[in-house]
């Protein structure tokens, strides 16, 4: 049996769900899917500046736990914007 998924705590709700390159129709890319909990690592990293035990301590998980997350959100940014891709966040 898997141990539960704990709750990380998110400060901030994003209000734009969807990110694509300009002038393509959405119905012809492919689509990377973020979590809330990807979006907020990367947000607290780079939009606040947070070292990664500091990020860590607000997200409410240990500091291992961050930088998987946000080691995924960069992946799945830079696969976005290198290779053409939409980016939707999911709730």
């Amino acid at each position: 049996m898997t141990r539960p998924r704990l709750l990380r705590k998110i400060g901030f709700n994003p209000h734009v769900t969807y990110f694509k390159p300009q002038g393509v129709p959405l119905q012809s890319l492919e689509v990377v899917e973020l979590s809330v909990e990807e979006v907020e690592s990367y947000r607290l990293r780079h939009l606040k500046g947070l070292d990664q035990r500091q990020a860590a301590s607000f997200m409410q998980t240990s500091a291992s736990t961050y930088q998987r997350i946000y080691y995924s959100a960069n992946k799945k940014i830079a696969d976005a914007i290198i290779n053409g891709k939409a980016i939707k966040i999911i709730k």
